[in-house]
């Protein structure tokens, strides 16, 4: 069975999605879907002096807002209706895997199966509301008291002002919410990640073009543009590499008999992936390390105290202390997120409840231990791949002034994405080609 699926998953072609009715209507669902979210991106929220927003954003791209407009296509820096995107509704969901690691009412809740599930995703949206009425609030605020060289960017501030932009805000991420989640029900792929995925890739062309233009004034030679795409390309194919790889482990079920008939012997794989954390240590690294750099070029002036000038000095893009941090720091959450999301004693158990073992390892702790030890090799690697991948842009950035566009943490979300969403357009023309292979088994039965 394995051997057809790969074949017909190899024989793909743009004319067997032709003949996919059901795949074609997820096609075009997905498609229209994201269409409207980027019609939402140039939407802007009443009370807000676009000129004005231009300049200040300009003068403070550098920090962690840059890195946030980025995943919102731009959406933040023109202060539209979608400026926070999807990133409260990510924040709730992670904070949600922390809490259910340590309490252990979630906890009981997340093995209760679909119900459980269910109520986990209905405390993930009011924590979603909660953050993005928050983080909303705070842009308001901010907005007020930050002017540019042609003034303020709120046109009338006070209280209607902040209360309208609050609303709009997070009723912007609650759309977008449940916008992702009709992509994933009725479209094809995850929805919240395909939002996030639309929005980095929307800049690229614009990008590109800036890029071509830059060899074409001369700022940069026909030599490295080709250098820098042929470098892309083997990026990209090594990240593919990377996030496809995994350990496969050999799990042994004994045999049992039945009456006259014997059950089970059978052998199976418990796949354990080179990076099971993905792409949240990048996310997590690079916000908390421009988050200071942000916060003091919203709070001081140029006269400000001495140690305020050496944060922004040290902790912006391409410094050596802030490239040695965002190493640190990514290799610390790539093993942090693994040990929350992968429970070596809860896999362990659930083998040995099912009867099945790995051969040459006792079931229970010994299990635990050696899925223990395979784990932390497995995320070892996984975390130097992270911060190679994320450390590469940055190094050309700041030692040879490369205009990089992506960098590390959205070049692997849009990979991630894409190894994604073909795998379940895979999956749907499989399932097609097997309905057309029983239609005709059925009619060639009745005919005989």
């Amino acid at each position: 069975m394995a051997s057809a699926a790969e074949q017909l998953a190899a024989n793909i072609n743009f004319g067997a999605i032709a003949k996919a009715t059901e795949l074609k209507k997820r096609l075009w669902f997905t498609l229209a879907a994201l269409v409207v979210y980027r019609l939402g991106t140039y939407i802007p929220i009443p009370g807000v002096d676009p000129s004005a927003l231009e300049q200040i954003f300009a003068q403070h791209s550098g920090g962690v807002l840059g890195v946030f407009d980025m995943f919102a296509g731009g959406a933040l820096s023109r202060m539209t209706i979608f400026a926070l995107n999807i990133m409260p509704y990510i924040s709730a969901a992670i904070i949600m895997q922390l809490l259910t690691a340590v309490s252990p009412t979630l906890e009981q809740l997340k093995k209760e199966g679909e119900a459980g599930r269910k109520k986990i995703n209905q405390y993930t949206r009011y924590g979603t509301v909660l953050l993005a009425a928050f983080q909303s609030y705070g842009i308001a605020v901010g907005l007020e008291a930050t002017s540019g060289p042609s003034g303020s960017a709120v046109i009338d501030p006070g209280l209607f002002f902040r209360v309208t932009t609050v609303i709009t805000l997070t009723g912007g991420t609650i759309f977008l919410m449940w916008l992702g989640e009709q992509i994933t029900q009725r479209g094809v792929g995850n929805g919240i990640s395909l939002i996030i995925f639309a929005g980095i890739v929307a800049n690229l062309p614009l990008a590109l073009a800036s890029t071509l233009e830059l060899g074409r004034t001369g700022a940069m030679s026909t030599g490295l543009i080709l250098f820098l795409l042929v470098m892309a390309v083997v990026v990209i194919t090594f990240i593919v590499f990377m996030e496809r790889a995994q350990r496969r482990l050999l799990v042994q079920y004994p045999k049992r008999q039945m009456g006259n008939r014997m059950f089970g012997g059978e052998s199976s794989h418990l796949p354990l992936k080179l990076n099971p954390a993905g792409v949240i240590p990048p996310i997590f690294a690079s916000s908390l390390l421009l988050m200071p750099t942000t916060v003091v070029a919203f709070s001081s002036d140029a006269s400000g105290p001495a140690w305020l000038t050496w944060v922004t000095a040290n902790l912006s893009h391409g410094q050596p202390l802030y490239m040695a941090l965002y190493v640190g720091m990514i290799i610390f959450f790539a093993f942090f997120y693994t040990a929350i999301v992968f429970n070596p004693a809860d896999t362990a158990d659930n083998l040995k409840k099912h009867g099945g073992f790995i051969p040459g390892i006792r079931p229970g702790k010994n299990t635990a231990d050696y899925l223990n030890y395979v784990l932390t090799r497995l995320v070892t690697v996984g975390a130097i791949y992270l911060a190679l991948v994320c450390l590469l842009p940055e190094i050309l950035t700041s030692q040879y002034a490369v205009p990089f566009y992506f960098g590390g943490t959205s070049l692997l979300i849009v990979v991630s994405v894409t190894m994604d969403t073909v795998a379940q357009i895979h999956s749907h023309l499989l399932a097609h080609q097997y309905e057309g292979l029983i239609k005709k088994a059925k009619l060639k039965g009745r005919r005989g």
